[in-house]
């Protein structure tokens, strides 16, 4: 039988004890990003963690420090302690779409935690196609398929630009770029 553990930290909300340098960071598709947060004299040797999910109280956490410099190491996500300073990165690697969320910095302490909201994006991504002259009035088209024979278009104009989805096509001056963002 398994047995399924959740935590659930209760966390103070916007203590001057505890700030994220910012408070929306963003980073492109398979790239990384990072998140500073500092903190007031004191909190030196307390846990830090980072946490994801839209509410503070139901948030998951993934990565937590044991109160040293050393640095944690979870899931395409890891965590530093520079005490000296009273900063604690966070740095996310091989971002995905589902990346995308709210965040939390935080510091465990007895009773309520103390933590501040991040909002994580992911850049849209965009990829340029050059064309010569004459071709300014054929379809332009893409498709995620190196076969062009069994390759389903998931976006295309006839004009100078067209979005579906969550794709878009701009076409000019002999380049058309398509634009991706989400899942």
């Amino acid at each position: 039988m398994w047995l399924l553990s959740v935590l659930f930290l209760p966390i103070v909300q916007g203590s001057s004890d505890l700030i994220a340098v910012s408070n929306a960071v963003s980073g492109p598709v398979r790239g990384s990003l990072t998140v500073q947060c500092r903190y007031g004299p004191g909190w030196e040797t307390y846990s830090k963690w980072w946490c994801q999910g839209a509410e503070w109280k139901y948030c998951h956490i993934l990565v937590q420090t044991d109160g040293s410099e050393q640095e944690v190491k979870g899931h395409h996500v890891s965590i530093r302690d520079n005490q000296k300073s009273r900063t604690f990165t966070v740095t996310m690697e091989e971002l995905r779409w589902n990346n995308a969320d709210t965040y939390w910095c935080g510091i465990e302490r007895s009773g309520t935690d103390i933590g501040v909201k991040v909002k994580v994006t992911i850049d849209p991504v965009t990829v340029q196609c050059h064309y010569g002259p004459g071709w300014e009035t054929h379809v332009k088209s893409w498709c995620p398929d190196a076969d062009l024979n069994s390759c389903t278009i998931l976006v295309q104009t006839t004009g100078s630009e067209l979005k579906k989805n969550r794709l878009s096509i701009n076409q000019k001056k002999h380049t058309f770029s398509m634009t991706i963002w989400g899942e």
